[in-house]
């Protein structure tokens, strides 16, 4: 038999550790060899026991998790680090990759991700997005474009309140965009004064050009 992948659980909630801890030692493959509740408890732990596996959470008391991976890498441990955490920004997981992590695992994802990102970052590859990658320079490389371009501005506007919006920019009348998502009229001339408030333009023709310029709609 194959030996099982040593890991070391750091996640400042013993919840969390709980939970993971029994989702893997459910499996002979893995051996949870140490915890930790802070990032200092994370550096030391595993420097000391030097796992295979360190799951570290990003957001972690007294020093957070990208800072204890910088010392970690600088202590020259050949663990590879897998990131757990509830939200991470494109940016964020950049830099974590830079720094050395091999992979992030979304807390929510974990009960469907979390066994098979360890045995893919054990075997020398990176999990991010929910899927296996061979090619980091080419991961990088696709989440660098992605954290450049900026998130369209949509002015508060709801996703129904944007539906009605591409309605106008096409010509449509308040009884076809009524009717085309089953909508009294009184609805839609409620959705319209929203708009039209959030916007601060005061008639259809002005909220189509405003919503071009803008790119509030997609190119017709």
């Amino acid at each position: 038999m194959e030996k099982p992948i040593r890991i070391v659980i750091a996640d400042d909630h013993p919840v969390v550790r709980i939970g993971v801890r029994n989702m893997l030692t459910q499996n002979d493959g893995f051996e949870v060899i140490g915890e930790a509740a802070d990032g200092d408890e994370a550096i030391t732990q595993t420097l000391e026991l030097a796992p295979d596996i360190l799951l570290l959470d990003v957001q972690m008391p007294k020093l957070p998790g990208l800072e204890a991976m910088r010392a970690i890498m600088n202590g020259a441990a050949a663990v590879k680090i897998l990131l757990i955490t509830s939200t991470i920004s494109t940016q964020q997981v950049i830099e974590a990759l830079q720094i050395g992590a091999r992979g992030i695992v979304l807390k929510d994802a974990m009960a469907n991700h979390l066994q098979t990102a360890i045995r893919t970052v054990a075997a020398g590859d990176y999990w991010i997005g929910g899927k296996r990658v061979v090619n980091l320079v080419t991961a990088l490389h696709e989440l660098m474009q992605k954290a450049a371009v900026p998130a369209p501005k949509t002015y508060g506007l709801t996703p129904r309140e944007l539906e009605v919006v591409g309605c106008i920019v096409e010509g449509c009348s308040n009884r076809d965009i009524a009717k085309q998502f089953t909508l009294s009229e009184e609805t839609v001339k409620r959705h319209l004064s929203n708009i039209f408030d959030k916007t601060g333009v005061s008639t259809r023709l002005e909220l189509a050009l405003f919503a071009i310029a803008h790119h509030l709609v997609k190119p017709l």
